[in-house]
């Protein structure tokens, strides 16, 4: 299943992981970001409503 990358294996497949270590970091970030400015989205929403 895996193909055959030769001497450059371990060089790959660390680069492949790295590669996979940063977007999941990236998505985590972003998700968090997110749900940082719904918040505070929501909080203004709501001042203004009882405002």
């Amino acid at each position: 299943m895996i193909p055959d990358l030769g001497k450059y294996a371990g060089e790959v497949l660390s680069s492949y992981v790295a590669s996979l270590v940063l977007l999941a970091g990236l998505v985590i970030v972003s998700l968090r970001a997110s749900r940082k400015a719904k918040a505070a989205l929501e909080a203004l929403e709501k001042d203004r409503q009882n405002g």
